[in-house]
């Protein structure tokens, strides 16, 4: 009877020992999220409403736990949204509208390695969003965070060629 007492005594410790260690060696073996650095002004309240409202799928992709404070990303971190980043000063690089909201396009980034980065226009907290392994699905990209990005007050637009003084 003492003999299997102490077996059990033996397997408990063995358990909490287990659980000890997994849940000291951080979150990268609890969950699947990504770190992701958080923008600069990620704490602006608009920015939790942005990621609440981010959708669960993104091209087919679910929604991964990115840990950054203000981010969201799907598939493995191929898409990736970030609130509170720099706000855009006006730029030549391409600016386009989708469903309403402006959308400017990194084009050194897009040249330099082929990620495509889109920041919000003329909206505080400004939204970015990098989309890489998914070349020509950008719009597609930019139509699902409309949803979650639209009720950030806009405060200017991009201009076209024929608008500017």
């Amino acid at each position: 009877m003492r003999k299997q007492r102490r077996s059990s005594f033996l397997l408990l410790g063995v358990v909490a020992v287990a659980v000890a260690s997994v849940s000291c060696s951080g979150p990268s073996l609890l969950s699947s999220g990504h770190s992701v650095r958080s923008g600069p002004f990620s704490g602006d309240p608009l920015c939790a409403d942005v990621v609440s409202g981010a959708p669960e799928e993104v091209l087919s992709w679910q929604r991964d736990g990115a840990t950054g404070t203000g981010t969201a990303s799907w598939g493995g971190a191929s898409v990736v949204l970030r609130c509170g980043v720099e706000p855009m000063p006006p730029t030549p690089d391409l600016c386009m509208n989708v469903s309403g909201v402006d959308w400017v396009l990194d084009e050194g980034r897009l040249e330099a390695d082929g990620v495509q980065v889109l920041t919000t226009y003329g909206r505080t907290p400004a939204v970015e969003v990098t989309i890489e392994d998914a070349p020509g699905h950008a719009g597609d990209v930019l139509v699902d965070m409309n949803r979650s990005v639209r009720d950030i007050p806009r405060k200017s637009k991009c201009l076209s060629p024929g608008e500017v003084p």
